[in-house]
This record gives C-alpha cells, sequence and structure tokens, in this order.
C-alpha cells in the first residue's frame, strides 16, 4: 500500500471527494482517506504522481507520505497554536463589538458615541477585522466552492458572509437619517463575527481532541532511546540507534532501555516489558535469550547482539501496523462516506428553499435570512466523517499498549462480530513444548530415578528428552558416567550407565529389557489418556520408574474459552494430533468440540464449514495454520514474539496468551459500539439541527435558532464525536460480561453422500422455528444444530428422517 498525505481536507464532504478523485485514476485497485491523520492509503500500480496530480486537480495538497513516519504525527500541534492566535485575536474585537451591539444599543449601557451611522461603521470596521483573522474559513470555502467540491468551509463563509453582506446592505440604507436608529437594529455584523469565531473554538477543541487519539501511538513510537551503547575496537561507544548494524554488540545497563531487538550474548537482566506488550510483570532474560526495542533493563549489565535494526525492529513493526489499520476504512464507514459526498450541496439547497419559503410566507427579509444562515452554520459534514476514523485510531492505539495489533480497520471490525472461535492446539492453547507432569519411581527412589532419566537423556536430541534434561537440571541432578550411547529411532536409547545395560523409551522397547507388571502398564495406559506420553526407565534389568512428558496448557486458556463462552462464541479445537490427546487436552481445557488428525489443508476446509454458522476467527501459531488462517473470516495469529508481521492473520497478539483472544474481541465490540454511538450521534445532530434551524417548529412549538447558536452547536459536534472516541481509553479489556449461551444439540446421520444431501438436511432443520442455524456435513456424518429455545429431540429426529435418512 503506498501512503500519500493530503493537506486541506477540513471535513468529511472533501475526504469524499479526494476518495473520488484518486478512485478514478487508472490503475488505483481501492482507496481510502483518512480525515483524522490526512493519510490516503492506495492499492495498485498507479504512478504516485497520477495520484497527487488527482488530488491536486480536486483542490488539494499532496505528497507521498514518508513510510518512516507514522500517521501519530498528525499536525496537531501547529494548527493547535495557530487556531489558538486566531480566537484570542478574534475574542478581543469580538468583545468591543459585543458591548457594541449587545450592551449599548439593546441594554443601553454607556457609550461614549450615539450616533447611529458611527456605530454601524465601527460594527463594520471591527467585523471585517475578525473576518480578516479568520479569512482561511473563506479561503478554503470558496476555493472548494469554486472546484465544484463545496465542503464544511464552505457553509461557514457563505453564513458568515450573508450575514456580513445582508448588514452592509443595511448600513448603506442608514445614509437616510430618519430610519438610521431603526435600521441599526436589524444589522447582524456581530453575528457574521460569531459565527467565524464559536467555529474556531470547535476548531481548537477538536485539534486537541485529535492530538489525544494518537496518544498511544506517540508513546509508542517514543519508546525507542535515539542513541545507542556499543562496542567499538574494544571500547565503549554512544552513536545514533539508527546506525546501529546488524551484528553489532551493543550494551544495555540497569535503567536503560533497548534501542533495537538483539540476542543476549553475556550477562543476566530483569526486563520491564509493560510500554510494549501490557505485560505487568518483569520478565527474567538471560544469555541465549532476545530483547526487543523499547523494553527496559530493570537491572543487571548486558551484552547483546543486535538482530533487527532500524525499521524491521518489533516496535517499528507494531507501529507500522497499527499505521495500516488507520490508512484503511472500515466497512460500517460507508454509509457516512455516501451521505459526506453530498451533505453539503444538499445543506446549500436547503438553505436557499428555507429563505425563499420565509419570503413567499410573509416574514420580513431580516429574519428569512437570519433563518438562511442558521441551517449553513449548524450543519456538519465533519461529525460524519470523523465519527469511524476516531474510535478507529483510538481502538487501534488503546490495542497496540496491550500487544494486540489489526492490520486493517475491517479486521477491527470484524472481530467483533465472531460468533465461534476455532483454536489450534499446539502452541496457541498448550506451551507449545513439552515439560515433565509425572515422575513415578518404581524401583528406586525418585532422587535417583532423577539422576538417571538426566544421566540418559542429556546426549539425546529428542524434544522429549530436551524436557527431561531441563526438568532434571532444575532438580539438580547428578550426571553419572554413561558410554555407548546409541539411538533407536522411534523406541529410545540404550547406553551403559554406571557399567550397566541400560535403556529408556516406550513400552515395546524397555519390556525387552526389563519385566513390566500389569499394574504399571495400566498407569502407562492412564498416563496416555491423560494426553502425556510416558518414558520407561530400566537399568541392570530392572525397570526404575516412569517420567511422563507432555505440552501442558497454558495457565490462561482454560479461563480464556471460558471468557469466550461466556461472551456467546462457540469454540472448537483443531489439531494435526491424534485424537486421544487431542480430546484429553480439550477436555483440560473445557473444550468439548474437537477435530483432530487434521493436515493444514484439512484444517482450512473444517473452518470453512465453520463459516457457514456465523462469523468465525482462527487462532493459531504456526505456519501450518497458515491455511486456515487466510481462509477464516478473521485470522488471529498468537504468540507473534518479535515477528509480528504474520502475513496470513488480519490480526497479530504479540504476547503468548490465549486471553488476547478475548481482549481483542471485547475491544472489537467496544469500538464498534462507539462508531454507532458516534454515527447515531452526527445523524441525529443534523437530523434534528437542519429543521430547527429552517424554522420548521416555529409554528408548532415556537422553536427558533439564532444563527450563533447554530455555530456553537456545530463547533461543538465534532469535538463530542472526538471526545466519545476518546472514551475507549476506559475500556476493561479483562472482565467478560456473561452473555445468554444459544443452545446446541449435534446429531450423527448415516446416509448422507453428498454435498446435495447436505443442502437438503439444512434446509429441512432451518425451516423449524426454534433452529436458528444447522451446521451439516456429510464427511463427518453430523449436524450441529443452534436452538433458540428448546425443542424434543423426536422433532429433530423426525424432520431428518423425513428427507431419507437415519438419525443414529
Amino acid at each position: 500500500m503506498k501512503k500519500f498525505k493530503v493537506t486541506g481536507m477540513t471535513c468529511a464532504a472533501c475526504s469524499a471527494r479526494v476518495e473520488k478523485a484518486v478512485a478514478s485514476v487508472e490503475g488505483v485497485q481501492a482507496c481510502s482517506v483518512n480525515l483524522l491523520t490526512g493519510i490516503v492509503g492506495v492499492e495498485g500500480d498507479a504512478a504516485p504522481t497520477a495520484v497527487i496530480a488527482a488530488v491536486e486537480n480536486a483542490g488539494y495538497g499532496a505528497s507521498l507520505a514518508d513510510e518512516k513516519s507514522s500517521s501519530h504525527q498528525t499536525e496537531a500541534q501547529p494548527q493547535i497554536t495557530t487556531l489558538k492566535n486566531r480566537l484570542l485575536w478574534s475574542v478581543g474585537f469580538l468583545a468591543v463589538l459585543m458591548y457594541i451591539t449587545m450592551g449599548g444599543i439593546m441594554l443601553g449601557a454607556p457609550m461614549p458615541i450615539t450616533n447611529p451611522m458611527t456605530l454601524g461603521i465601527i460594527q463594520l470596521v471591527l467585523t471585517v477585522i475578525i473576518l480578516i483573522i479568520n479569512r482561511a474559513f473563506f479561503i478554503s470555502g470558496f476555493k472548494a466552492a469554486i472546484k465544484g467540491a463545496p465542503n464544511m468551509d464552505t457553509l461557514v463563509a457563505m453564513g458568515s458572509a450573508a450575514a456580513f453582506g445582508y448588514s452592509l446592505f443595511l448600513l448603506f440604507k442608514m445614509t437616510d437619517a430618519a430610519h438610521a436608529a431603526h435600521l441599526l437594529h436589524g444589522l447582524y455584523f456581530e453575528s457574521s463575527a460569531m459565527i467565524v469565531t464559536l467555529i474556531t473554538v470547535g476548531k481548537l477543541l477538536e485539534a486537541y481532541s485529535k492530538g489525544k487519539t494518537t496518544d498511544a501511538l506517540k508513546g509508542l513510537a517514543d519508546l525507542a532511546p535515539k542513541t545507542a551503547l556499543v562496542m567499538r575496537n574494544g571500547a565503549e561507544v554512544i552513536i545514533p540507534a539508527a546506525e546501529v548494524q546488524i551484528g553489532d554488540i551493543f550494551i544495555i545497563k540497569s535503567g536503560e532501555s533497548v534501542a533495537v531487538d538483539g540476542e543476549i550474548i553475556e550477562g543476566e537482566g530483569t526486563f520491564d516489558m509493560s510500554a510494549l506488550t501490557g505485560e505487568s510483570l518483569p520478565v527474567d532474560k538471560k544469555a541465549g535469550d532476545s530483547v526487543t526495542t523499547g523494553t527496559v533493563n530493570l537491572n543487571g549489565y548486558l551484552k547483546c547482539r543486535a538482530t533487527r535494526v532500524g525499521e524491521d525492529t518489533t516496535l517499528a513493526q507494531i507501529i507500522r501496523i497499527v499505521n495500516d489499520a488507520s490508512a484503511t476504512k472500515a466497512p460500517i464507514a460507508r454509509v457516512a462516506d455516501k451521505v459526506s459526498g453530498i451533505f453539503v450541496p444538499v445543506v446549500i439547497l436547503i438553505a436557499i428553499i428555507t429563505v425563499a419559503a420565509w419570503l413567499l410566507g410573509g416574514a420580513q427579509m431580516g429574519d428569512a435570512i437570519s433563518r438562511g444562515i442558521s441551517v449553513l452554520v449548524i450543519s456538519c459534514p465533519c461529525a460524519l466523517g470523523l465519527a469511524t476514523p476516531v474510535a478507529i485510531m483510538v481502538g487501534s492505539g488503546v490495542g497496540a499498549k496491550k500487544g494486540i495489533l489489526f492490520k486493517t480497520a475491517t479486521a477491527l471490525e470484524q472481530a467483533g462480530k465472531i460468533k465461534l472461535v476455532a483454536l489450534d492446539k499446539t502452541g496457541t492453547i498448550t506451551m507449545g513444548k513439552p515439560s515433565v507432569t509425572d515422575v513415578i519411581p518404581i524401583d528406586c527412589t525418585e532422587s535417583e530415578l532423577t539422576d538417571f532419566a538426566y544421566s540418559m537423556e542429556h546426549k539425546s536430541e529428542h524434544p522429549l528428552a530436551f524436557a527431561v534434561v531441563e526438568w532434571a537440571k532444575q532438580k539438580g541432578a547428578a550426571l553419572q558416567p554413561t558410554n555407548e550411547f546409541k539411538t533407536h529411532p522411534g523406541n529410545g536409547i540404550s547406553a551403559l550407565c554406571q557399567g550397566q545395560q541400560s535403556v529408556a523409551g516406550n513400552l515395546k522397547f524397555v519390556s525387552g529389557y526389563a519385566p513390566v507388571t500389569d499394574d504399571t502398564a495400566r498407569t502407562l495406559n492412564q498416563l496416555s489418556g491423560e494426553g502425556k506420553t510416558p518414558i520407561l526407565f530400566a537399568k541392570g534389568g530392572r525397570l526404575m520408574g516412569i517420567i511422563a512428558v507432555a505440552d501442558t496448557i497454558k495457565e490462561d486458556s482454560k479461563q480464556a474459552v471460558s471468557d469466550l463462552k461466556n461472551m456467546g462464541i462457540d469454540v472448537v479445537m483443531l489439531t494435526g494430533d491424534n485424537e486421544r490427546t487431542a480430546t484429553a487436552i480439550a477436555h483440560k481445557a473445557g473444550i468439548t468440540q474437537v477435530k483432530a488428525d487434521l493436515l493444514p489443508t484439512a484444517k482450512a476446509e473444517v473452518v470453512s464449514q465453520l463459516m457457514q454458522s456465523g462469523k468465525t476467527a482462527m487462532v493459531g501459531d504456526g505456519i501450518n495454520d497458515a491455511p486456515a488462517l487466510t481462509t477464516a473470516d478473521v485470522g488471529i495469529a498468537i504468540g507473534a514474539g518479535a515477528d509480528v508481521a504474520v502475513d496470513a492473520a488480519q490480526v497479530v497478539l504479540i504476547n503468548n496468551r490465549l486471553s488476547d483472544v478475548v481482549a481483542a474481541i471485547r475491544l472489537s465490540r467496544a469500538t464498534l459500539r462507539n462508531i454507532r454511538q458516534n454515527l447515531f450521534w452526527a445523524f441525529f445532530y443534523n437530523a434534528l439541527g437542519i429543521p430547527l434551524a429552517a424554522g420548521v417548529f416555529v409554528s408548532s412549538l415556537g422553536w427558533q435558532l439564532n444563527p450563533m447558536f447554530g455555530a456553537a452547536a456545530m463547533s461543538l459536534s465534532s469535538f463530542c464525536v472526538v471526545t466519545n472516541a476518546l472514551r475507549l481509553n476506559l475500556v476493561k479489556l479483562d472482565k467478560t460480561k456473561k452473555e445468554k449461551k444459544p443452545m446446541q444439540v449435534t446429531l450423527n446421520i448415516e446416509g448422507m453422500m453428498c454435498p446435495h444431501c447436505e443442502a437438503h438436511v439444512k434446509k429441512a432443520l432451518e425451516q423449524l422455528p426454534q433452529v436458528d442455524s444447522a451446521l451439516v456435513s456429510h464427511t463427518s456424518g453430523t449436524a450441529q444444530i443452534t436452538l433458540n429455545t428448546e425443542v424434543e429431540l423426536s422433532l429433530l429426529k423426525s424432520t431428518v428422517e423425513a428427507q431419507g435418512y437415519t438419525v443414529k
């Protein structure tokens, strides 16, 4: 995706025009405009010069965005300074103007000048000064109108200019001294000045709020130190972090942040990872472990070798993913985009009709123009344009702080609609590496078994041996002399230990060297039934004992599965492991639906079937999960660690926690809810405000709107939308509200031979009023039925059998 920085956009009408202009360029496959950041994301092979030319022809400035820059680098601070200066000067002159018009003329406050014509000229001069200070509205507004693309500034400029023009007309009529005093009360100079001043207040508040929406990204960008301490010719030298090269040796002292990703080659330390991953507890690291940019070394002196530098570091990739998400557009924004594209012309037409209608109805010219001006200045396309991007930006930023990365706005939206989650087993539900779970001495003590197992396995390269050795080291095992070590593939190992023939391995192999009792065989069978792999150890013809090894589930897996279910989400486990082990792990995690013995392509096929029941997420961590990740509605890569740019997934979880899947869904739901609130407010505000300003309620309810109050309402509408989005920073991602769980039943059906059979059964079941959906598979011979109320099993059975099939 190419990114372009666009300047001059002030509202949703502007972004809609830019998007339309860019989309018409040959070679552009898709584009999205972010009003909040001023970034246009373009997909396709269109030449950058052609895209820039299209934007400039539409009346805006454009340039190719620096890939190293971030969308959090908005021009908020310069804009705030400019608006603040404009507002201060405007308020100063407006205070004098309001004293003359409201205090002196209307309320009779002391005035050094009483001549009506002189007072009118003073109002004119003060208003002209204020309009010049806020000339940006008129330059942008009328320029956009000339280009045939009127925007919010056009509405403001037209409203203020109409009030000024009408007042100027009356001022000329005041040359007739007989009517001067009467006409003085009909001047709208203060309204013209007040409109642009109040809109400037709104713009300033909006700029402040916009700056806060990117605080999370600013915080991430500030994590990386600007310098690094590296070794050069045997000496420690401080250099800019950008100059560190792969392979350089750099130093991390106590209290310092890591400048680049690397691997510890010497020393130990405790690292604060909270700013980058949301992990609250410090993490101990030693030689061989990796360190990540932006994390803080709480204690220790470490030497590290740089492995990722510059834009390849984990931190840079996180920021890039969040930036890419902000450059895309969520599907929910399409309605607002369509409205925004025609909003301003329609409002101008309504204002003209309002003036004409009131004049035809016999109203005074001043009253009719006042209502037309009110229509112009109360209408706010900005609120529509900001409703979605501000929520997406804040939601993405909150996720980034918690180690949850949404690659696109679409992924952020779709995650909240998930109805079913398919979980990979190894590395997702489980730790992903074997560890010792049971130690059963038979003809020795546990300490003797530990020493013997360590001595036998320390020369082996099998993953199960690594688990035993690591466990034995933690127990402080003593290494006994072994020789004639030999590996027996698929069975075990043999060696001479302390001069005695010794073996370790499975039952079939070890029983050839030492007798195995029936009780021991039952123990082995029980361990296997629990999904564990038992290793038997024998020495000198006697069975020393059993050590069971298994890939244990993560601490948070069971709670995460429970939370998903409480959120009304079905959970299925998909694994390539055997059914016995898979079922044991699933039982421990609280999962009832298991699909085992699946090849990577078969996982994708199962996910496709599951998607028929609703939005489905696939959660995995390995290359073998890639087909399923890309097939699912939402692919979630868990435990990505330093390699955050997992191509197959739309959502990347930095931490190796299944609970972050729950947090990602909860965050998505909160963001969706926030977007809907923003859109509702934007539509409701305009739907109520425009008729009110036009005077629709005058005759029935006596409601009418002064142009100044209309301008105030318009200035606050966008501020309210942005402020509402900021509430996402308060979302609690670690609490689950229990939702109603849909009732489900699974039927085993015989006789289905093809997809046509599936379709017949599915159609028949879903015609029942008690059935919400039915997932039917002829390959597994099952129908998974989701019910909305209780139903007799006999009804479901008879419905299927009426189609010519048998329910077991």
